[in-house]
């Protein structure tokens, strides 16, 4: 097998990893990445695990919106120099964890210089030594800054649908993640599955690809069946966890935290 070439951006040591660092990615939009990075953290924090939610899709961040916030202070005070990671975050008391919140329709800071995005991605691994977990929900696509950003997560869910375009553009992401980060850990999970059994053959036809053409087997996080609840819970900006707690993608999310606080960091 050929071993791929690491790019000046990628993560040759392993101190630039946050272990308690987790990405949330996706090859394309329209996947359920925010929603699920929310749920991800509101979940997390149920089990008592202090969290903090990061907005790192630089540009077109939504989280505040699907939480119907509008913070006084973001991520683009951070940008500015006029706040701190640490000062930029904002507690939600009611649902016990913490987030720092991104700024949409700020273009510039998708445009970020590659220093500044290497100074952002250190003061986060540093901020995140406070924290159980970080969850960072990068932006869809493969460009600069989402791999940037990825390459300090110790872990990296790639999110996907069974959709046939959602399947290639996550297979591009772990394409070139892995290209540029050989030590990437990479692990998949199936969003808007209509069963758990289509859920695993969508996994297993992305496991097959990687595993022919990368030499790589992405273990498979979670499948969370499609719930008709979920719009729902996003039109009331209300955490889908605190809004639908008994429905069939709340238990897949709690099932697959389950598996992340078992599995070795």
């Amino acid at each position: 097998m050929t071993t791929p070439v690491t790019s000046p951006g990628a993560a040759s040591h392993s101190e630039q990893r946050g272990k308690k660092l987790i990405a949330v990615a996706s090859g394309k939009g329209g996947v359920g990445k925010t929603w699920f990075s929310i749920t991800l953290a509101h979940s997390l924090s149920q089990q008592r695990q202090k969290t903090l939610l990061f907005d790192a899709d630089l540009g077109l961040a939504n989280i505040d919106i699907q939480l119907g916030l509008m913070p006084q202070r973001d991520l683009g005070g951070v940008i500015d120099g006029r706040l701190s990671l640490n000062q930029a975050k904002v507690r939600l008391q009611d649902y016990d964890f913490d987030i720092i919140a991104g700024r949409s329709g700020a273009a510039a800071l998708s445009a970020l210089a590659p220093n500044r995005l290497l100074s952002l991605g250190m003061d986060l691994l540093k901020l995140s030594e406070n924290y159980d977990h970080t969850i960072m929900d990068l932006g869809a696509g493969i460009d600069r800054t989402v791999r940037l950003m990825a390459n300090r997560a110790g872990k990296v869910l790639v999110l996907t649908t069974p959709e046939p375009t959602a399947l290639t553009d996550a297979y591009a992401f772990i394409k070139v993640t892995a290209q540029n980060d050989p030590n990437a850990d990479l692990r998949i999970v199936v969003n808007q599955a209509e069963s758990r059994s289509e859920g695993q053959r969508t996994y297993e036809t992305l496991r097959k690809a990687a595993e022919s053409f990368l030499g790589i087997t992405p273990a498979l996080a979670g499948i969370i069946r499609r719930d008709r609840k979920v719009p729902d819970s996003i039109r009331a900006q209300i955490p889908f966890l605190t809004r639908h707690p008994g429905s069939d993608a709340a238990q897949d999310v709690a099932a697959l935290v389950n598996g992340l606080l078992r599995s070795p960091s």
